[in-house]
């Protein structure tokens, strides 16, 4: 055996957690705790040795969320009302948009997000432009 291959060997029940995709919730956090760890090692450093490793890492998270906590399709006016749940915001909290009334209409149904408004919620939540589009 070479020598790379005894050490992996000899090391492989402490690596091999961290290059399995997670089968349960425990695996999952498991994993996510240890991509926090590693990446307050390695930080923003893409030459730091271990970058591949928390890449890796992270694309097994991804996957597992994806397959487990899918994110539902929410666009336009279902968008905005989750945000303003989210912010705590009313039909009068956004100027921006409109008038309370207009907000209304938009929020069932009766008059469609225009690229005015779409861009000044863009800028107010950060969020791509796509996300507000029907």
């Amino acid at each position: 055996m070479t020598s790379i291959v005894q050490q992996a060997a000899a090391h492989w029940r402490f690596v091999a957690p961290l290059l399995n995709a997670p089968e349960s919730e425990d695996d999952y956090d498991a994993l996510v705790a240890a991509l926090d760890e590693l990446l307050e090692l390695v930080g923003d450093d893409e030459e730091h040795p271990l970058a591949s490793l928390a890449s890796h890492m992270g694309d097994l998270i991804e996957e597992y969320d994806d397959a487990h906590r899918p994110i539902p399709e929410v666009r336009g006016a279902d968008m905005l009302r989750q945000l303003m749940q989210w912010h705590g915001l009313d039909q009068s909290s956004l100027p921006e948009v409109g008038t309370q009334s207009v907000i209304s209409e938009i929020l069932n149904g009766k008059r469609r997000l225009n690229v005015r408004q779409i861009k000044a919620l863009t800028q107010r939540f950060g969020l791509p432009a796509d996300l507000f589009l029907d």
